[in-house]
C-alpha cells in the first residue's frame, strides 16, 4: 500500500483510530490533513506525523457546521492542491441509557456529529474528487451499524445511517472514478470504549471490558492500527474495484460472538 505524494484528509484525527490512520498514511508517503474539534489533540497528531518525517497540517473544525467543513476542504486544497483519500471518521458515543430515557439534545448531537458530519464531509470533498476523476472515501460506521446495541439508540441509528449514505454516494460517483466505502469496527482499544465501559458499569468498568472481550472469538479488542490498516486498504489500488460496501473489523464478534454488549448496571 503505497501513497507516495497522495493527500489524505482525516477527520477525528486527534483520536485513537484517526491518529493511527494519519501515522499509517504518512509512513507510506502520504501528506496529511488532520481535522479535529479538539485543537490540542489534532495539532498533536500533526506534530507526531512531522516528527516521524512526514508532512501534515492541522485544521480545527466542527464537522456539524457546513462552513467549517468547507473550510477544512479549502485548507487541504490550499496546502496540497487536492484530496486523494478522505477518512470521514469523526464521531462521538453519546450516552448509554434506554431509549425511553435518552435526552433529546444528546440524541440530536450524536446524529449531528456521526451522521450529518459524514454527509457534510462527502458533500464538500466529493466535488473535487469528481473534478479530478479519482479519489477514495472511507466512512467510519461500526458493527453498531449492522446490529442493535441496547441503550445506545442514537449511536446505533447514526451508524446505520452512515452505511446508507455510503451506499447512496458510492453509486452516484462510481462513474467518475471515485470510490466510497465504510469500515465497521467492533470494540477497539480507544478512549471511546473506555467511556462506554464506564457508562455501563461506573463501579467496575474492567468487568465490562472483560465481558465484551469474552464475546469476541479472537478474545481481544482490535487495535487502532488494525482499523487504520483496513482504511488504508480501502484507499489503496489493492481494492480498486471495491465500492459501496463495508469492511467489518471485529474479531468475528458479529458473526461468531453474541453480538450483544453486557447490560448496563
Amino acid at each position: 500500500m503505497k501513497f507516495t505524494n497522495k493527500i489524505a484528509l482525516i477527520t477525528g484525527g486527534g483520536g485513537g483510530i484517526g491518529r493511527a490512520t494519519a501515522l499509517g498514511f504518512a509512513s507510506r508517503g502520504a501528506k496529511i490533513v488532520v481535522v479535529d474539534h479538539d485543537a490540542a489533540l489534532g495539532q498533536e497528531t500533526a506534530d507526531l506525523v512531522k516528527q516521524a518525517g512526514g508532512a501534515a497540517i492541522f485544521q480545527r473544525a466542527d464537522v456539524t457546521k457546513s462552513a467549517e467543513v468547507q473550510a477544512y476542504v479549502k485548507a487541504a486544497i490550499a496546502a496540497y492542491g487536492r484530496i486523494d483519500c478522505f477518512f470521514n471518521n469523526a464521531g462521538i458515543e453519546g450516552t448509554v441509557v434506554p431509549t425511553i430515557e435518552y435526552d433529546d439534545d444528546m440524541f440530536d448531537r450524536v446524529i449531528a456529529v456521526n451522521l450529518k458530519g459524514v454527509f457534510l464531509g462527502m458533500k464538500h470533498v466529493l466535488p473535487g474528487m469528481i473534478a479530478q476523476g479519482s479519489g477514495t472515501v472511507v466512512n467510519t460506521a461500526s458493527i453498531a451499524g449492522l446490529v442493535g446495541s441496547p441503550n445506545m439508540s442514537a449511536y446505533v441509528a447514526s451508524k446505520h445511517g452512515v452505511l446508507g449514505l455510503t451506499k447512496v454516494a458510492s453509486g452516484e460517483v462510481a462513474a467518475n472514478g471515485v470510490r466510497v466505502n465504510a469500515v465497521c469496527p467492533g470494540p477497539v482499544e480507544t478512549r471511546m470504549m473506555r467511556s462506554l465501559e464506564t457508562q455501563r458499569n461506573h463501579n467496575n468498568p474492567e468487568a465490562v471490558h472483560d465481558a465484551y472481550r469474552a464475546a469476541i472469538p479472537t478474545g481481544r479488542y482490535a487495535t487502532p492500527e488494525e482499523i487504520a490498516n483496513a482504511v488504508m486498504y480501502l484507499c489503496s489500488d489493492l481494492s480498486g474495484d471495491i465500492t459501496g460496501t463495508h469492511l467489518v473489523i471485529d474479531g468475528g464478534r458479529a458473526g461468531g460472538g453474541t453480538g450483544a454488549p453486557p447490560r448496563r448496571t
